[in-house]
């Protein structure tokens, strides 16, 4: 479907406080003012859009931290019950920490904005968005994510953008921008999209089985909108109002250490790498890193943080060539290849249904427990939603990756993935009416090596199966990769990525589906964006490995089971003809 939208940028408005611009999004005005409230955040921009108003702030600290190797950026949502009229539900009356939902938001914003600041910046950035006033047919999710790029745009902290992201829903065969809430009932895809004027950043989505042609054409009409409309509206901000971007110290090896650590240990990463089992290719490359960190001490002093940073660029290089130049992975398959997948059920004797699936060196148990409609979890957030009767929870012990940590409750990444997959399962769990119980599954993730979200959803399918869920198709997901040279325009897409492809490749795709279409979709790009071409192969070469892993999983279990666990929860429906309701209750309801 061509993008064709009537949404563009609007006009600007001025007060001796405040200085507004506003735009068309999804046939209604969003306005962004900046410099009333919060004037001393680095940058600070209040988004208006229908009744929903949410206030976006960044600040930078002054220096760099020191000790670290990595960009120390944190992004928060605030919710506030006021916004929605209400007092919170708990004992003391105030918000605590934050719900699933703002954690969910936050990373909505954080995974776009992350990659556009530059390399080597490690001053402390923090983004708040503060959720003011909600409108449920105005997405604040959205709202935020545009409201902290203005924020960053307009500040002095060094920062690649803007991006804009929107909610693009099908209705009626209808592409929508940010649909109402009576629109998204009715609406098969709910599917955010970020990107910068000129490509896709990042895609968060939940279908109803749509065909990965129509999938792809959504993230294309919604990354149009944002080209438009939301971008050039930004940029108007930031050129009449915007603050001279900062001078920062940016964390640079010095360029004859960099020689050095490249030919010390440039053609040794290259053989530690290639090894299939990754403890082992872990240890290898390690004992790397120590024999040249001995090698150069005398020669380049206290420099210990400077060459594990070019040790690990180094390393990304070496998998990178290998894989563009030869087709060869770090655990030699090819490019589209499956890691050996093995499949189980009835593991456990007394929960109700249990599957074990394993992908290579990824192995996840799901656990599927049914009880009463009175065990639905009961929420107090924003939302029009009172009850949630599916679950699914995601948990990822240290001992899954071969570490210590202390155990502490689930942290962003758990509770992202665990929605994930449940946003992945939800088209296929059966309704209310249909079978009438509290469904909730618990994905135990027992060894990783990347892609244990999507082996959550295949190990959920298996449980959820066992335990005589009537689904109404099993889903099964796969996580893709791309390796990508900017510099001549090569690239590989990669199936089933393992740990040290995710995190040394460019993309993150994680796609679930039945064999009629996608249910659930991520996509995090670590470069500036891709194209309609990548996006394409990526998702066709998704389909083909989801179709094999169903084929494993099909042979495991065929189909739901009719019969329940002997130790699950037994309801009975009957129906009762309306003249005999008295007999049954008695007079009065006696």
């Amino acid at each position: 479907m061509p993008p064709g939208a009537p949404d563009g940028p609007g006009h600007r408005r001025r007060t001796n406080v405040t200085a507004s611009f506003s735009m068309e999004l999804g046939g209604r005005t969003m306005t962004l003012e900046t410099g009333r409230l919060a004037k001393q955040a680095s940058g600070s921009v209040l988004v208006r859009y229908g009744d929903s108003v949410v206030l976006c702030t960044v600040v930078a600290s002054p220096t760099p931290r020191e000790g670290i190797d990595f960009f120390p950026l944190t992004v928060d949502y605030e919710e506030r019950m006021y916004s929605v009229g209400r007092i919170p539900g708990n004992w003391f009356r105030r918000e605590g920490r934050p719900t699933s939902k703002a954690i969910l938001w936050a990373r909505l914003t954080d995974r776009p904005i992350r990659p556009l600041f530059p390399e080597g910046f490690r001053n402390d950035v923090q983004v708040i968005c503060t959720v003011l006033s909600v409108d449920p047919d105005n997405p604040v999710e959205i709202m935020g994510m545009i409201g902290a790029s203005a924020a960053l745009t307009i500040s002095d902290i060094p920062f690649e953008g803007p991006i804009g992201g929107v909610l693009v829903g099908l209705v009626d065969g209808q592409f929508v921008i940010n649909p109402t809430a009576e629109q998204q009932e009715r609406s098969e895809l709910h599917l955010v999209v970020a990107g910068t004027e000129k490509a896709v950043l990042m895609v968060e989505a939940g279908a109803k089985e749509v065909p990965e042609e129509v999938v792809l054409d959504a993230i294309l009409y919604g990354h149009e909108v944002i080209k438009n409309t939301i971008i050039p509206t930004i940029k108007q901000m930031q050129a009449e109002v915007g603050k001279p971007k900062r001078e920062v110290v940016l964390f640079t090896p010095p360029p004859e250490l960099e020689q050095a650590v490249r030919e010390a240990a440039t053609e040794r990463l290259r053989q530690a790498v290639r090894n299939p089992d990754k403890l082992a290719r872990e240890e290898a490359v390690a004992a790397v890193g120590e024999a040249v960190q001995a090698e150069l001490a005398e020669r380049f002093p206290d420099s210990e943080k400077h060459i594990d940073y070019l040790l690990k660029k180094v390393l990304k290089e070496e998998v990178r060539r290998a894989i563009l130049d030869e087709g060869i992975r770090p655990d030699g398959r090819g490019l589209n290849e499956l890691r050996p997948i093995e499949c189980a059920v009835d593991l456990l004797p007394r929960p109700h249904g249990a599957g074990l699936f394993q992908r290579g060196q990824t192995q996840v148990l799901s656990i599927c427990t049914l009880g009463t409609l009175a065990d639905m979890q009961k929420l107090d957030d924003l939302t029009l939603e009172e009850t949630k009767r599916f679950m699914h929870h995601y948990n990822f012990p240290p001992y899954s990756v071969g570490e210590v940590r202390p155990l502490r409750g689930p942290g962003r990444r758990e509770i992202g993935h665990g929605a994930l997959a449940e946003r992945a399962l939800e088209p296929v769990i059966p309704s209310e009416e249909e079978f009438p119980y509290t469904i909730r599954v618990v994905s135990e993730v027992l060894e990783s090596n990347g892609s244990s979200s999507m082996a959550s959803v295949c190990g959920s399918t298996l449980a959820l199966m066992a335990a005589g869920v009537p689904i109404k198709a099993p889903v099964a997901g796969v996580a893709m990769g791309l390796v990508e040279d900017p510099e001549t325009g090569r690239y590989a897409v990669l199936t089933d990525i393992q740990g040290i492809e995710d995190a040394l490749g460019d993309m993150d795709f994680k796609v679930a589906g039945t064999k009629k279409g996608i249910t659930a979709l991520q996509m995090d790009m670590k470069i500036s964006g891709t194209s309609r071409e990548i996006l394409e192969k990526a998702l066709m070469q998704a389909r083909e490995g989801r179709m094999l892993i169903m084929e494993k999983m099909l042979a495991c279990i065929p189909e739901p089971r009719k019969e329940l666990s002997p130790y699950a929860p037994r309801i009975i429906t009957m129906k009762i003809s309306p003249e005999k309701i008295r007999d049954v209750i008695g007079k009065g309801g006696s």
